[in-house]
């Protein structure tokens, strides 16, 4: 492996593209600490460690988003407003007319769709800055979050100018970010703004790791569930580690492979084509969508009975129904977080795989699927197996968005350790890092040299 390694930084061409991906996502992390001049840092970050329906809704969406919404900076918001653009893109692609023509107009009409996602990324951006700077800076225990400096004596609120400012430098702070993944995707090596999201996960994990060896961590032989965590519990939460991660690259890289058959074309003397290949389904068609559809989700109901508990005609009903969906521990709530995993994995492979299109493809490429007719009934064959496959992608992506709970409860580490034991977090580390040694053997393999990943 170290061979390969020098080997990767042998190559000219190679070696820039990885030097100018480490430069760009530096920048990044440097930003990533610049905090917006208006807030009391101090406050915050007192007030960051305590729970509440917002605090845990700011913690799960800084896991997918490579935000710092916890610190109040200048890439905040991360780059969630391009990853809400693109899904609202994706969908359009299915359902509407003029977005599903740009989207077989190849390289152009991608250009053309990249285009109308940046112009609806600075929208969101625009609002979403707002809110969290209107709804939670000014209103989030009193408004205290502000500092007393950029009050108005009048109102005891952030003045407008300010308000301005703070929101045109989280949306330029977003822009940057997506310019950034942009620029690696161009010049450097692998997917930009998934490197950009793995950069900031991983950020993540060396302080809690410090977090939880000085203030759970004991030396001793404590037993495994007595709430301590001592050497046994270090031990199995290593073999734990290694366990899911196996897991994870088992069932990312998961296929049901059909076999298929092209069509003999006799021309001369010479027989073409009649070759035997194989057409590749992904176990996990829906990828980590599924998990963030249904975390978010689950925030509302919280949200919303949180605020009808304040109503004295709602309060019997509303403060149970509050404590169900805001433990993220309790039964129902991980019962409810499994179905809509389950839900959103056939929503989602639903507008991603297309039986149709793809029989379609087969039959003007002259190939066919042994045992079943091209056009219709291809079709139905390939929805058949799909449905048959994304029940057990469903399953494996419950068992993963569930295994942090698990873990939190019977071994009592922080949710902060847990969580990178599965969910989102882990599924995009897992995701990205595979595409990043694909991209790095391809260029291996064009001059002669075995991947990382094989053999000598």
């Amino acid at each position: 492996m170290l061979e390969k390694l020098r080997i990767v930084f042998t190559i000219p061409e190679l070696r820039k593209k990885i030097l100018l991906t480490l430069m760009l996502l530096a920048i990044y992390r440097v930003g990533y600490q610049i905090t917006i001049p208006m807030v009391d840092q101090a406050r915050l970050q007192a007030t960051s460690g305590a729970g509440g329906g917002i605090q845990d809704f700011i913690t799960r969406v800084s896991v997918f988003s490579a935000s710092n919404l916890s610190q109040a900076t200048i890439f905040g918001l991360g780059i969630m407003p391009y990853i809400s653009a693109s899904i609202i893109f994706q969908l359009l692609g299915s359902v509407w007319k003029p977005i599903e023509e740009l989207k077989k107009e190849g390289e152009a009409g991608r250009k053309k769709i990249n285009e109308y996602t940046r112009y609806v990324t600075v929208i969101l951006c625009l609002i979403q800055s707002w809110a969290y700077v209107k709804f939670y800076l000014m209103a989030f225990d009193g408004g205290l979050l502000v500092h007393p400096d950029f009050k108005s004596l009048a109102t005891n609120q952030l003045h407008f100018g300010w308000q301005l400012t703070a929101i045109m430098m989280m949306t330029c702070g977003t822009v940057f970010l997506m310019w950034l993944g942009e620029q690696i995707d161009e010049f450097g090596i692998g997917n930009g703004i998934s490197l950009l999201i793995m950069a900031g996960i991983l950020a993540q994990m060396p302080g809690a790791l410090i977090e939880m060896f000085q203030t759970q961590v004991k030396i001793a032989l404590t037993g495994i569930f007595s709430g301590e965590i001592g050497v046994e519990a270090l031990a199995l939460l290593a073999a734990c580690f290694v366990g899911v991660v196996v897991g994870v690259v088992f069932i990312t890289l998961g296929q049901r492979r059909i076999p298929t058959q092209s069509a003999k074309h006799v021309r001369g003397r010479r027989v073409y084509g009649g070759s035997r290949q194989y057409l590749p389904l992904r176990i996990n068609q829906a990828g980590v969508m599924p998990i963030i559809f249904a975390s978010s989700l689950l925030m509302v109901p919280g949200f919303l009975f949180s605020a009808l508990s304040g109503i004295s005609w709602a309060t019997n009903i509303a403060t149970p129904l509050t404590q169900v969906f805001t433990s993220q521990s309790g039964f129902i709530y991980n019962l409810f977080y499994v179905l809509m995993i389950y839900f959103f994995c056939y929503f989602w492979t639903a507008i991603t795989f297309n039986p149709k299109e793809m029989s379609e493809n087969l039959k003007d490429y002259g190939t066919f699927i042994p045992g079943h007719r091209p056009g219709k009934r291809t079709a139905d064959y390939l929805e058949r197996v799909m449905v048959r496959i994304t029940y057990v992608g469903a399953g494996f992506l419950a068992f993963i968005a569930i295994v942090p709970t698990i873990i939190s409860s019977l071994l009592g580490v922080s949710y902060q350790v847990s969580s990178f034991y599965g969910g989102t977090g882990l599924l995009i580390a897992v995701s990205v890092a595979f595409d990043l040694v694909q991209k790095i053997d391809s260029h291996l393999v064009m001059r002669n040299y075995t991947g990382l990943l094989e053999g000598p």
